[in-house]
């Protein structure tokens, strides 16, 4: 019959399209998967999300160390921390000013006297993860100069980050010693942060992405001595909306008072911790002092967030207070530096430093060895 006919031939048919989408699959399957730009990005992807899922399932393992391995490094994260306070890099060297060889020299003596930078943010809120050995130190800029953060055009016209500037120093200095990372926190004014209108975007941006933070200076840098709570709100919010504006998931929770200055009315002084203004709210972790020595560990039972004191990062008009002084007093045992243990969910003390541990730090194993 005819319709038998039909089905046979339509049978054939259809398995011999079957092969051949067989065969066309293998033919692909044997191209190389670099060849093909489709593939290669759906590979990524997929390897981009299995690290990261990798990476947020694990948990940080951090080396064992015993008693004898705490003795001979001289843990002791009781001792204090410098908070470097700099304004500009420039030439000529002066009271608040640093210049770039300085500044590099700075940075050199630091990494060699085993001195590491760590986020603000995390001194503020104890969580140290500074190398087992060695000091955290915080390094901050005040005010947002263009000699901080600037670009110029090179010789053959591209435009790049200059490196005599703080973000440029900070960067090569890096990356000829990856372990000093480029942590620092820039606090900044209104208007156009470090200059360059066109390039505001571009900085505020490479900051955060290179593990670099900005912070809260007010928006015109005035005195807060005769504030009322309104206008206090007012130069700390608009700093955040400015930010937003530029990084819109970046919160900005750390705070230096212009000219060291609090309001003459103490019931204000919440304000300079938590605050609102318009469209947005600020909590900052750490509000910084103009200071003259190094600050208490963040596990000390006196560590005060709100009014962290720092230290002069120059050598003019320092008053025996600057930075190399401290260093030197650290280096002599008048003062006693932190040095960490290399995990920052266990703190380590020396007995004779147990008595100052702040009681509330209950989330912290605490490790308490004999040092003679």
């Amino acid at each position: 019959m005819k319709w038998k006919k039909y089905i046979s031939i339509a049978a054939v048919i259809f398995l011999m399209t079957i092969t051949l989408a067989c065969r066309h699959s293998e033919d692909i399957d044997s191209v190389p998967k670099e060849t093909t730009e489709d593939t290669l990005a759906e590979e990524n992807y997929e390897d981009n999300h299995s690290l990261e899922e990798t990476e947020d399932e694990e948990e940080a393992v951090y080396p064992e160390m015993t008693e004898s391995d705490f003795k001979a490094l001289e843990v002791n994260e009781m001792g204090q921390v410098m908070v470097l306070m700099y304004h500009h890099i420039r030439e000529p060297e002066a009271e608040w000013s640093r210049t770039p060889e300085n500044f590099r020299e700075d940075l050199k003596n630091l990494y060699e006297a085993n001195y590491r930078p760590i986020r603000l943010e995390d001194y503020a809120t104890g969580n140290i993860n500074t190398p087992a050995g060695k000091t955290p130190v915080v390094l901050t800029f005040d005010d947002g100069n263009q000699n901080n953060f600037n670009m110029i055009e090179d010789e053959t016209g591209e435009w790049i980050i200059d490196p005599d500037s703080a973000v440029g120093i900070l960067m090569e200095f890096h990356e000829k010693h990856p372990d000093f990372m480029p942590h620092a926190t820039f606090f900044i004014n209104g208007g156009t942060p470090f200059g360059q209108a066109d390039w505001v975007d571009y900085k505020l941006n490479f900051l955060v992405e290179n593990g670099m933070d900005i912070g809260n200076h007010t928006e015109t840098h005035r005195h807060l001595g005769d504030v009322d709570a309104d206008t206090l709100q007012r130069e700390l919010g608009r700093i955040v909306q400015l930010v937003q504006k530029y990084v819109p998931d970046y919160e900005v929770n750390t705070f230096a008072l212009p000219f060291g200055s609090r309001p003459q009315n103490e019931a204000l002084w919440n304000y300079l911790v938590s605050g609102e203004f318009e469209d947005v709210s600020y909590h900052h972790v750490a509000v910084l002092e103009v200071g003259w020595d190094p600050y208490h560990s963040p596990y000390h039972k006196n560590f005060d967030g709100s009014a962290i004191r720092r230290v002069r990062a120059s050598e003019t008009k320092v008053d025996g207070v600057g930075m190399y002084d401290w260093m030197n007093a650290f280096e002599k045992g008048s003062r006693h530096r932190f040095i960490s243990d290399g995990n920052p969910e266990k703190i380590v003390v020396p007995e004779s430093f147990s008595e100052n541990i702040n009681p509330e730090r209950s989330e912290n194993e605490l490790f308490i060895y004999h040092h003679q």
